[in-house]
C-alpha cells in the first residue's frame, strides 16, 4: 500500500516531483499577485477611487481565505482526532447511510473491523504516513472521529468555491446591471437639447395629471387607496420596462433640484452620477461580512437528510430581489401620488421631493444591504452546486433528486437575471430620491477643481524655476567678472598669471557670491532684481 503513489511521504517522493510541483505552485501565486497589482496600479493611475477600494476589499478577502486553509491545514491532524459517541456521529448527516454500515455500526464492530484492517495493512507498510492513523485512534476506543482530514480538506475547498463564486457573482452584476444602463446616456445627452429645454419651459403650466409622469403612474384610480393594490400593481410593473425614461428625467429633476444650484442645473450628468454612486456600492458588495461567513454555518447546520432545507433556502434570493423591486417601483408611484395629490397644476417639469422617508426604516443604504446578502445566498447555492458535483460527482446522494436540483439551478439563474436587468438598475436610480447627497457625485467636482489646482501650482513653480536660474547664471556671471577684475588690479606681475588662486581670493569671491545669493527676496518664490541691485552688485 505504501508503493501506491498516494501514500508516499515528502522523504519517498522525487526531489524533481517536489520541486516542479512547488516551482509550479510558486509560480501561480506571484503570477496572480502580479496581476492584481498592476490592476491596483492602473485603477489608481486612472484615478478609479472606488474600484480601487473594492480590488482592496478582494486582497481582505484573499488574506481571511488564506487564515482559513492555514488554520484547516495545520490543525486537521488533531481535529481529526476528537472523538464523539458513534450515536452522535449518526445524527443529523446529509446522506443516509448503506445498510450494511448501519448494522455494523450498532453491533458496534464496524469501527473496530476498520481499525484491525488497518492496523494489518500498516504492519505491511511500514513507511504509511503516521497521519493516517487519526481515525484508528478513535476506532479503537468505538468511537468516531468529530471529523476526518478529508472532510476537513473538503471543506476547505468548499471555502475557496464559495469566495470564487461571490467574487464572481457580484463583477457579473455589476457588469450586467451596466450594461442595461447604457441607454441612460442617450437620455441624459437628450436633456442638453433645445428641444427638451423647450417642452419643459418653467414658464409653460399644466396640468399635473396631464403629465406623462403622472398617468404612468396614477392611471390605477383604485389603487390609490389601498397599498395592497399599489403593491400589485408594482409588482407586475416592474418586469415591464422597469425603468422608463420619463421616470429617469423626472427623478433627474426632483435631484437637480433638491441638491445643486440653478446655475449647475444644465451642465450636471446625472448619469455619471448614479455610475460613480454604482462604483462606490461595488466595494460593499464585493466583499463578504463575519455575519455572512455565520450565515455558512447556519446553512451548513441545517443540510440534513430529508429536510430538503437547501431547496427552501434558494427561494429566499428570489423574494428578496422581487421585494426590493416592488418596493423601489413603489417609491416612485408614491412620489406621482403626492405630486399629484398637493399641486393640481405645475409649472415646467413635474418637481419630485426626495425623502428618507419613503425607504424602509428611513435608511435608503438598507436596500444595498439586502442587495448584498441577496447575492451572497445565491453565490452560497451555486458554490455548493459546484462543490458538490467536483468533489462527489453527479452520481452522488446530493443529486439523487434530480428535480431538486433543476429547481435550485434555475432559481439561482432567475436570481441573477433579475437582479442584474431589473433590481439593479431601480436601486440605482431610485435610492438616489433620499435627503442625503452622495459624496460621489463631489468626486467629479473636487477631482477638477484639484486638477486646475494642480496644474496652476505646476506651471507656477516652473516659472519660477526659469527665473531662479537665469538670475543665478548671471549673479555668477558678475561675481566672475569681479573676481577676475580683482586680480587683474592686484597683480601686475604677469607671471603670477599661471598661479593658483590664493584662500583669500576665494572667500572673497565666495563672500560676493553669498551676498547676491542674500539678494533673493523669498527662498521659494522668483527672485525680483531692480536697477538699484545690479549697481549693487557691480560693485
Amino acid at each position: 500500500m505504501a508503493a501506491g503513489g498516494g501514500g508516499r511521504t515528502l522523504q519517498n517522493t522525487p526531489t524533481w516531483a517536489l520541486a516542479t510541483v512547488c516551482f509550479v505552485f510558486i509560480f501561480i501565486s506571484i503570477f496572480i499577485e502580479h496581476l492584481i497589482h498592476l490592476l491596483s496600479t492602473w485603477l489608481k493611475r486612472n484615478r478609479k477611487t472606488a474600484f480601487f477600494e473594492a480590488v482592496e476589499k478582494l486582497k481582505s478577502v484573499l488574506i481571511v481565505l488564506g487564515f482559513m486553509s492555514l488554520i484547516l491545514t495545520v490543525t486537521q491532524r488533531s481535529i481529526s482526532k476528537i472523538c464523539i459517541p458513534t450515536k452522535v456521529a449518526d445524527t443529523m448527516l446529509p446522506c443516509l447511510q448503506s445498510p450494511e454500515i448501519k448494522t455494523t455500526r450498532a453491533l458496534g464492530y464496524h469501527e473496530q473491523f476498520l481499525w484491525t484492517d488497518s492496523l494489518r495493512e500498516r504492519r505491511l507498510a511500514s513507511d504509511e504516513p503516521v497521519s493516517a492513523t487519526s481515525n484508528d485512534h478513535c476506532g479503537s476506543k468505538g468511537m468516531s472521529s468529530l471529523i476526518s482530514q478529508d472532510g476537513l480538506n473538503q471543506l476547505n475547498i468548499f471555502i475557496f468555491v464559495l469566495a470564487v463564486m461571490q467574487i464572481v457573482y457580484c463583477v457579473l452584476t455589476m457588469a450586467l446591471g451596466r450594461a442595461k444602463m447604457k441607454q441612460w446616456k442617450a437620455w441624459e445627452r437628450e436633456t442638453q437639447t433645445v428641444e427638451y429645454l423647450a417642452a419643459n419651459d418653467p414658464n409653460r403650466f399644466r396640468l399635473t395629471r396631464d403629465t406623462t409622469f403622472a398617468r404612468r403612474h396614477t392611471s390605477c384610480t383604485s389603487c390609490t387607496g389601498t397599498a395592497f393594490l399599489l403593491w400589485t400593481k408594482c409588482f407586475f410593473q416592474q418586469f415591464f420596462n422597469s425603468v422608463a425614461k420619463v421616470d429617469y428625467l423626472t427623478l433627474r429633476h426632483g435631484f437637480v433640484s433638491a441638491h445643486l444650484s440653478s446655475t449647475n442645473y444644465n451642465s450636471f450628468n446625472f448619469q455619471n452620477y448614479i455610475q460613480r454612486s454604482l462604483e462606490d456600492d461595488f466595494k460593499v458588495v464585493v466583499g463578504i461580512s463575519p455575519f455572512m461567513w455565520f450565515v455558512v454555518v447556519i446553512f451548513l447546520l441545517v443540510d440534513v437528510h430529508g429536510w430538503n432545507a437547501y431547496l427552501w433556502v434558494s427561494f429566499i434570493p428570489l423574494t428578496i430581489v422581487l421585494a426590493l423591486g416592488t418596493k423601489l417601483k413603489a417609491i416612485v408611484a408614491r412620489m406621482a401620488h403626492q405630486l399629484q395629490d398637493e399641486h393640481d397644476v405645475i409649472r415646467g417639469s413635474p418637481l419630485v421631493q426626495p425623502n428618507d422617508n419613503l425607504f424602509w426604516f428611513n435608511r435608503p443604504k438598507f436596500v444595498l444591504t439586502l442587495l448584498h446578502y441577496t447575492l451572497f445566498m445565491n453565490a452560497f447555492e451555486m458554490g455548493f452546486v459546484v462543490w458538490v458535483t467536483w468533489q462527489y460527482g453527479i452520481k452522488s446522494c446530493y443529486h439523487k433528486r434530480k428535480a431538486i436540483i433543476i429547481i435550485r439551478v434555475v432559481l439561482a439563474v432567475m436570481v441573477q437575471v433579475t437582479c442584474s436587468y431589473i433590481t439593479l438598475p431601480l436601486y440605482a436610480l431610485v435610492t438616489q430620491m433620499g435627503s442625503t447627497f452622495k459624496r460621489a457625485a463631489l468626486e467629479e467636482q473636487t477631482s477638477n477643481v484639484i486638477k486646475q489646482r494642480h496644474s496652476g501650482v505646476r506651471q507656477k513653480r516652473k516659472t519660477q524655476q526659469r527665473e531662479r536660474t537665469s538670475q543665478s547664471n548671471s549673479s555668477h556671471e558678475n561675481s566672475l567678472t569681479i573676481w577676475s577684475g580683482n586680480r587683474t588690479l592686484s597683480s601686475p606681475d604677469f607671471a603670477s598669471h599661471n598661479q593658483a588662486p590664493s584662500l583669500g581670493d576665494i572667500v572673497s569671491v565666495a563672500s560676493k557670491i553669498e551676498i547676491t545669493e542674500i539678494d533673493h527676496p523669498d527662498e521659494h518664490g522668483p527672485a525680483v532684481f531692480t536697477p538699484d541691485d545690479s549697481t549693487n552688485t557691480n560693485g
